[in-house]
């Protein structure tokens, strides 16, 4: 009974959790209130953008208008994400305060000229440049700046798209691949619920999305073995569409590096590729957000739920768009656009396999980010809070493969391997996801065991983590 009821160690619990509550609720209403302002912002964007086609021929100047600050006063903030995820792993020059206006600006610029872009990375980036900023004005030690980051992750990531739990989660998934970071477990879901609240006392309402389940049926989908293994087969689809649209972002990203040695201009030249792009299609529907269609438009997210609301290529040509908006150096993210290749994919999957379309369209929502983010169980608990429960099994078996199969690849290459997906000699302990990715490219080009390097001279080029 003494074990069980040890009041100095309850006392000790319980004043640590009222500490790290005071400090998750600055960062809570300051991140949730910045969030609200930015998707009012965007929304106006958006809007104008539909009602002033011609702004489409704006791009390569908005381009350059995003790039020029970033250049001359950005101070590390074009890393976005991996700038937070880097800074958490070891503190170092701390998160610039100067990236909140920079990359909500960049954003609604891109999006007001017609960008294919998301928004969760300017909610995120926005609420870790608060809270380091809150973290260096109460002369915080390290560990505890370390959590008041991922607070302000969480808390950008749960009000962006009203899924506080998800928030919570994806703090604590995305930063190392295979392993959650429980320490967090209190701040984060503090911080994610009421930041999440905060958007909403502002008057911020969030899409809804419709999953019908079949009359009659309870709260749990019966067990459907064939439904399961059409499931898992869309799940590794999923996963090299997450892999695809990753590799590819990076891939154009490092041309145009190559390409326009100017940063500023990068920009510039991606929104020429961008307008040549629209006029080939004839469509305007895979620019913006792309949750709702724009006028004339047919193809969204909301339209790939319904039938005849995406074509069996809507997903390549956005993840194309977007690959080459962001790759090129324009704000959002690329979560959202992620939600529509998936989306449309899953629409395209359904029919092929004669499956309900609606599932497979929330399946390839969730699923396509689960790969590219490997953030499966965070993913998950996005569709239960996005679609509801009744498919929950679902939701997990697809989310669960698409993260095997989206290999050592991802859009933040500033995570770390906890538990790498598949073991290989020339993956080293906790590499970061671009040091795994640069190894797997080495083995790919070497197949043959004897032209492959000798493990002790791969172990001698990984880089040295002693402290």
């Amino acid at each position: 009974m003494k074990r069980l009821f040890h009041f100095p160690s309850h006392l000790r619990d319980l004043a640590q959790l009222a500490r790290w509550t005071l400090l998750a609720l600055p960062v809570a209403l300051a991140a949730g209130s910045a969030t609200a302002l930015f998707l009012w912002a965007l929304d106006l964007a958006i809007r104008l953008q539909w009602a002033n086609p011609w702004l489409l021929w704006g791009l390569p100047l908005a381009g350059v208008a995003v790039g020029l600050p970033y250049h001359y006063l950005g101070k590390g903030s074009d890393r976005g994400n991996n700038l937070l995820i880097e800074e958490i792993h070891q503190p170092g020059g701390g998160v610039p305060a100067r990236m909140a206006p920079l990359v909500l600006i960049g954003t609604l610029v891109t999006h007001l000229f017609g960008g294919s872009a998301g928004r969760e990375g300017t909610a995120v980036q926005m609420g870790g440049s608060l809270a380091d900023l809150i973290a260096r004005g109460l002369r915080l030690k390290p560990q505890n700046r370390r959590l008041m980051l991922m607070c302000g992750i969480a808390a950008g990531f749960g009000a962006v798209f009203g899924t506080p739990l998800t928030g919570a989660i994806f703090a604590m998934e995305v930063l190392v691949v295979g392993r959650m970071q429980y320490e967090a477990l209190i701040p984060v879901l503090v911080a994610s619920v009421v930041g999440d609240a905060t958007c909403a006392a502002w008057g911020i309402h969030h899409t809804v999305y419709h999953l019908d389940v079949a009359p009659g049926a309870g709260s749990h989908a019966a067990f459907d073995a064939l439904l399961l293994s059409k499931v898992a087969l869309a799940g590794v689809c999923f996963g090299w569409g997450g892999r695809l649209f990753s590799e590819l972002t990076h891939t154009v990203q490092s041309g145009f590096k190559k390409l326009v040695p100017y940063a500023p201009l990068r920009p510039a030249l991606g929104g020429v590729l961008v307008i040549a792009m629209v006029y080939v299609l004839g469509t305007r529907d895979y620019l913006g957000l792309g949750v709702s269609a724009p006028p004339h438009g047919t193809v969204s997210i909301l339209a790939s739920f319904e039938p005849g609301g995406a074509t069996p290529w809507s997903w390549l040509w956005k993840t194309i768009f977007t690959a080459v908006t962001v790759g090129s150096g324009f704000k959002g993210g690329e979560v959202t656009p992620l939600f529509f290749i998936g989306a449309t994919m899953g629409h395209a999957l359904g029919l092929l396999l004669h499956g309900p379309v609606p599932l497979f369209a929330a399946l390839g929502f969730i699923a396509v980010f689960a790969g590219a983010a490997n953030t499966p169980l965070a993913c998950t608990l996005m569709g239960v809070e996005l679609f509801g429960a009744h498919y929950g099994v679902c939701f997990g078996v697809a989310c669960f493969v698409a993260y095997f199969f989206g290999g050592h690849s991802g859009i933040y290459l500033a995570q770390r391997l906890g538990v790498p997906k598949s073991h290989s000699p020339q993956v080293a302990s906790d590499a970061t996801l671009r040091e795994a990715r640069e190894a797997d490219a080495r083995t790919t080009a070497t197949p043959w065991p004897w032209r492959r390097p000798p493990v002790a001279e791969l172990e001698a080029e990984a880089p040295d983590r002693s402290p």
